[in-house]
């Protein structure tokens, strides 16, 4: 979604007219904005098992003895989820139920549904920042190599180079004794 701000939204002050001047200038752009999916909805509670257990993990012996983990099965399909974010069976409860929307909606989906699109998105950005933090090091390399390759010069001091054979590390000649 694109969108260009064109007038100012704020009375015009002396202070407030570069912030109006700036805000035309602002673009907003969402690559995700329309191409998401809306949330899955839960599926009606006649569809779904419900079953309250013990927690564990780490949380000591409170989490142990309390039955506030939320165990979820779809009927139609036996998907089984478990929820233990919070100490609340309310809100296990609610992020079961939405735990189990998500994966119905991957099972009916597959690489349309929500989760996927996410994912998708979220991967392509981590690519992203990697490619440029890899052009980064690589720009860097390049100009102390260049820097080094100047002050070379300029000492009028140059080095040999060396062969790729004694850059490599030497093997022994020497046979090895088998027992």
């Amino acid at each position: 979604m694109l969108r260009l701000v064109s007038r100012p939204l704020i009375a015009h002050t002396p202070h407030t007219s570069y912030i109006a001047t700036q805000l035309r200038l602002l673009t907003v752009y969402s690559p995700l904005a329309k191409s998401l999916p809306p949330r899955p909805k839960p599926p009606p509670e006649s569809e779904i098992q419900e079953q309250f257990l013990k927690g564990s993990g780490p949380g000591g012996q409170k989490i142990n003895k309390t039955s506030s983990a939320v165990q979820l099965k779809h009927l139609p399909t036996g998907i089984v989820v478990k929820s233990q974010a919070t100490r609340s069976r309310d809100q296990n409860r609610k992020h079961a139920r939405q735990l189990l929307a998500d994966e119905i909606d991957k099972l009916h989906n597959g690489d349309q549904s929500r989760s996927a699109i996410v994912g998708q998105a979220k991967k392509k950005k981590a690519d992203s920042a990697a490619k440029k933090s890899r052009r980064k090091y690589k720009k860097l390399a390049e100009e102390k190599e260049a820097l080094h390759a100047t002050q070379q010069d300029q000492s009028g001091v140059k080095q040999p180079e060396s062969s790729q054979d004694s850059s490599q590390p030497r093997r022994s000649s020497s046979s090895s004794k088998t027992s």
